[in-house]
């Protein structure tokens, strides 16, 4: 793809005609970029791609194995422990960022987008990742930070360093409200920062704010500039180049903002940093994300494999998330939030969401997750303090027996919980320090994986000093302990995995809610075929005797043989008569 350079989009651009001109310009680029076998390409597809049957396994490479003893994981950590993700039925990980940064937002503040990190290794590191997971069937998912880069990329610098820079543009920079030759006034609007505070940073030297949603490091690039695609495009191909299955795609959802600068609307309350709360109407969810989601599919689509694209899509319901689809030329697997953030086990609420989603209009695979790395733990937001492990083996039902694309979080198998800081002086993440003691920040759900029940949890070298401290659930919560374990919750996402696999029901099946008013019971069928398989989840701390009438369904079984049951159970019982205990999770044959 070529581009020729267009007039900036500066503040002389915000008149209507510049806007629509870039519009223009977009809408031709994102039309040439999808030339007539690409369109083919990623609007027809098989129902047999990887990814419709795969389990994505989400690795913060920092918190994932040390190699070489420093206290910090690394790309030659995560080689070594590929034959666990094999064994334990894992076919594809997503790496959050490995790429150079000065490590403001540990990685997502990306100073060269070509290149590894020292801290993680070197290339070939990444290159030999690459092939020894193929050689296992596990698949390699890259981050694609696009909404922003760190002010210390080469790009940024440039762009700051004169207002005629050839890459000024390549950034958002605006005048301030009521600036002098001896004050930098107001930012230019109210926008704010999803960290906290402005939007806006006034930078000294050219005397004009630059924009960033997040932190005052992380400068947004400037969509609207033709430039920024090509050279965006340029770091897709690289990595394709390179091996990688795909992407998941950061903060996709804040690519535009209004040229027209309009203050967002304010809503009652404030934030944990003090700020007002505010709703991001006018710089989130603009049209022409999904010009780009059609751009980057059409780049990806140029290589084989059937490449998949997972967004970051916080979407406010199933019909924005829905969007993101597109006409089957955007995203095969936006992340659905709704389902993630329930946070409450409420039978009523996951059918409900499970419903929409289900009946989404575009017919698109979904894509489940109840942890990552911005999120705290399921099994601390799930448990009720007494049931807690008996509650993460039910999460792990409802994530691995419904219909789509589950993405598991390093640990989640072995319930890894939330471990705060106790101090603010140990504190890493940014925010943390900035909203202590309301909000500590995300260190807690980034603590090293527990692989043994030694002091440095198998992580590190013996007196390493991890980056983050091993948390003290480690001595019992870990993979050498609960691999012995036929009851953990280890052992109960290893076999969930494997049935995923070996059961056709579960893995091709439509899924079909059943007992709509049931207050307790999260119920529903998996078929393919002649194949049915029920799934019964008690999401309640009552012991429940149900009675399942299949028939009403089609389906003419009336006895169950369990296929895995927590607490677990043995031998064919009637549909008609089925005891769960609190927090029961049945996944069981229909015969």
């Amino acid at each position: 793809m070529h581009w020729t350079r267009t007039i900036p989009f500066s503040a002389l651009s915000l008149s209507l005609g510049a806007g629509a001109l870039f519009a223009a310009s977009l809408t031709a680029h994102a039309q040439a970029a999808s030339t007539p076998s690409a369109r083919q390409a990623s609007t027809e597809t098989s129902g047999n791609e990887w990814w419709r049957h795969a389990v994505i396994y989400e690795i913060y490479p920092r918190s994932f194995q040390d190699s070489n003893g420093d206290g910090i994981g690394d790309l030659k950590g995560v080689t070594e422990r590929l034959d666990y993700l094999k064994n334990l039925g894992i076919d594809a990980i997503w790496l959050t960022p490995i790429y150079p940064s000065p490590g403001v937002d540990y990685g997502y503040d990306i100073s060269n987008y070509t290149a590894i990190d020292p801290t993680y290794g070197t290339m070939d590191d990444f290159n030999n990742l690459v092939a020894e997971a193929k050689k296992r069937g596990i698949r390699i998912l890259m981050d694609y930070v696009i909404n922003h880069t760190s002010d210390q990329n080469p790009w940024f610098i440039e762009s700051r360093s004169s207002r005629t820079n050839p890459k000024r543009d390549w950034y958002i920079w605006r005048d301030g409200k009521g600036e002098t030759a001896t004050s930098k006034g107001q930012p230019p609007n109210n926008w704010q920062s999803w960290f906290g505070g402005s939007a806006w940073q006034w930078d000294e030297k050219t005397r004009q704010y630059y924009y960033h949603y997040f932190y005052v490091q992380q400068p947004d690039l400037n969509w609207r500039n033709p430039e920024v695609h090509k050279a965006m495009d340029g770091v897709l191909d690289l990595w394709m180049q390179r091996g990688v299955a795909g992407f998941r795609i950061d903060a996709v959802s804040r690519l535009f903002e209004d040229p027209n600068l309009h203050d967002d609307p304010y809503l009652p309350g404030r934030n944990a940093y003090g700020d007002r709360n505010i709703q991001h109407k006018y710089t989130d969810d603009l049209p022409e994300v999904h010009d780009v989601l059609k751009e980057v599919r059409a780049v990806v689509d140029r290589y084989p494999g059937d490449p998949v694209l997972v967004t970051e899509a916080d979407e406010p319901n199933v019909q924005a998330l829905t969007k993101m689809y597109g006409n089957g030329d955007e995203v095969q697997l936006p992340m659905d939030f709704q389902i993630a953030d329930v946070n409450e086990l409420s039978a009523p609420r996951f059918r409900e969401l499970f419903n929409q989603i289900e009946s989404n209009t575009a017919h698109g695979q979904p894509e489940f997750f109840f942890s990552n790395h911005d999120q705290r733990r399921q099994w601390d937001r799930y448990g009720d303090g007494k049931h807690n492990d008996e509650i993460a083996k039910l999460m792990a039902v409802l994530e691995l027996a419904t219909r789509g694309t589950p993405q598991m979080y390093y640990g989640e198998e072995l319930g890894m919980r939330t471990t705060d800081p106790a101090r603010i002086e140990d504190v890493h993440d940014p925010i943390g320090r900035r909203g202590w003691p309301k909000d500590k920040g995300r260190d807690g759900e980034r603590t090293p994986m527990q692989w043994n029940g030694q002091p440095d949890a198998g992580f590190t070298q013996a007196g390493v000093k991890p980056w983050l401290p091993i948390p003290p659930s480690a001595a019992t919560y870990n993979v050498a302990t609960e691999s012995k374990d036929p009851d953990s919750i280890y052992n109960a996402y290893k076999r969930l995995l494997s049935l995923r696999k070996t059961n056709p029901a579960l893995r091709d099946g439509v899924q079909t809610t059943i007992d709509n008013n049931d207050p307790d019971i999260f119920a529903f069928l998996r078929r393919d075929g002649d194949a049915t398989v029920l799934v019964a989840l008690n999401m309640s701390a009552k012991q429940r005797t149900v009675a399942f009438d299949l028939s009403k369904y089609g389906v003419s079984g009336t006895r169950l043989t369990p296929l895995y049951a927590s607490p677990s159970q043995a031998g064919m019982q009637p549909a008609g008569h089925v005891d769960l205990a609190p927090f029961a999770a049945l996944v069981a044959q229909v015969e």
